[in-house]
């Protein structure tokens, strides 16, 4: 399974933000913690304030914050929202035209590989990836004072 970038990069912001509790951070100082580009940041906290994960700050002092507390923010259910496409191989897509699918096994074995990976997410929020233990080192590593 391999997530896309959009998806890496909403959990990268999530947890940024998670670390910034006390004050807003701007796309720019993500961006450049990241070292990842500001222009996708913008569509990826773009959906992640649409769909309520973030809220975002207008004007010269604005920026955005978590807008949910880590605890309430699955991983299974983020991975789900950002994905497009989970189809793993082309008969998942109705658009598909392999012609061995309707006795090819493989379809069940690689759903049923899905449906794991997911399940398995499902049993994380972002507060659970972000243990205490680890704090100094992630500001340290993302240059936050």
């Amino acid at each position: 399974m391999h997530i896309t970038r959009y998806t890496d990069y909403s959990l990268r912001v999530l947890i940024y933000l998670s670390m910034q509790r006390d004050r807003l951070a701007t796309i720019q100082e993500i961006a450049d913690s990241y070292q990842i580009s500001k222009n996708h940041l913008m569509k990826v906290v773009h959906q992640l304030n649409k769909k309520g994960y973030i809220e975002t700050v207008r004007g010269k002092s604005g920026g955005m914050r978590l807008h949910r507390e880590p605890n309430t923010i699955n991983i299974g259910v983020l991975v789900r929202e950002t994905e497009q496409d989970l189809d793993l191989v082309e008969c998942f897509s109705s658009e598909g035209h392999c012609v061995i699918t309707p006795v090819c096994g493989l379809k069940g074995a690689f759903a049923h590989a899905l449906k794991a990976f997911l399940e398995a997410l499902d049993e994380y929020t972002l507060e659970d990836v972000l243990p205490d233990r680890h704090r100094p080192q992630l500001l340290r590593l993302l240059q936050i004072a």
